[in-house]
């Protein structure tokens, strides 16, 4: 894992928004979301996994930080955003069929974001070819406040650690940073 960036990479991201304007069984239009207004002016927290319906991402990663939601947003959040090499029809699909009701799903289809973290691995190993390696993180303004990235980060890692980079950490991280602040 090369060294982590202060803020997070500006980059442009191809997803796909619902428009009732366009025609058809698939009402949904190309937009461009670059990062750097994603994250503007917001408190977003962030986590990355290598791949929407694999077993972790889709049992525990994604459902905990939907249903902590609001104790997120209680603290300060404006957004939670799981971002995964993956492009925008798959990460469509895969929020229908958790459920997602409060995450923001965002593509990075073609890695330029996960590599510009300087957390890219290859998962050639399981047949994924170039994903992300788990992690989250606290993003204020662009500006990476805390990151929790999963140990023994390398290519074709023959396990998938899930120990830093979940809902529950980040949360308690966040109650304990209110407290210290308030002391």
């Amino acid at each position: 894992m090369s060294e982590t960036p202060k803020h997070v990479p500006d980059v442009t991201l191809k997803t796909r928004v619902r428009d009732e304007t366009v025609e058809g069984p698939n009402p949904f239009r190309w937009e461009d979301l670059s990062t750097g207004e994603f994250f503007k002016d917001r408190t977003v927290v962030v986590f990355s996994l290598p791949g929407a319906f694999t077993p972790t991402c889709s049992s525990s990663h994604l459902p905990r930080y939907d249903e902590l939601y609001s104790d997120f947003q209680a603290l300060g959040v404006d957004e939670i955003a799981c971002i995964s090499v993956n492009d925008a029809f798959v990460m469509y699909k895969w929020g229908l069929d958790q459920g997602n009701k409060n995450i923001t799903l965002l593509p990075d289809g073609s890695g330029t974001f996960t590599k510009e973290m300087g957390m890219l691995v290859k998962k050639d190993n399981l047949g994924f070819g170039a994903r992300s390696w788990r992690y989250s993180m606290l993003v204020v303004n662009g500006e990476i406040v805390k990151l929790f990235a999963e140990p023994g980060f390398e290519d074709d890692c023959p396990i998938d650690p899930f120990e830093v980079s979940d809902a529950d950490t980040m949360l308690s991280y966040l109650k304990e940073t209110r407290k210290s602040k308030a002391a």
